[in-house]
């Protein structure tokens, strides 16, 4: 029984512990990989050609370039202590949405209908995703400070 018990705590620490050095790799990534990554399985999931590929790569490097000037810039802000406030959030909040708006133009005029479509669906897929990721860990929050 004591065996048993010792190889069910050793299997859980494992894979826990496998679990975050998987995270941390996921976080390590240069912006250049990120971009790679993602043209990738663009390529894959919407069977880009050539061309499509690399209209797509110029846009996701913008793309992830200027992800990575508001992420210094949030991590600067928030070393120095500075909360932003309401306005500064509805700001950052427009702009995003109007780049979301320039890129969806964008890869509609890259892609084809069908693989339009097809974006579309997999981005709504993936925002799902993380509300409700968003949703557990809020649940989880709550539930902590019970």
């Amino acid at each position: 029984m004591k065996k048993l018990l010792v190889a069910a705590l050793l299997v859980v620490g494992m894979t826990t512990f496998a679990q975050e050095k998987m995270g941390d790799q996921k976080e390590k990534l240069t912006p250049e990989q990120r971009v790679e990554s993602q043209v990738k399985r663009m390529t894959k999931d919407l069977t880009l050609n050539e061309k499509q590929a690399q209209d797509v790569r110029v846009l996701v490097t913008k793309e992830v370039s200027m992800r990575e000037a508001n992420r210094t810039e949030m991590e600067a802000k928030r070393a120095s202590g500075v909360k932003p406030s309401k306005e500064d959030m509805l700001a950052r909040k427009a702009k995003f949405q109007e780049d979301q708006v320039a890129m969806d133009a964008s890869m509609k005029k890259i892609l084809t209908p069908e693989q339009y479509a097809k974006w579309l669906q997999k981005n709504q897929e993936r925002k799902e995703k993380m509300e409700a990721k968003k949703a557990e860990k809020e649940k989880g929050n709550s539930e902590e400070n019970k």
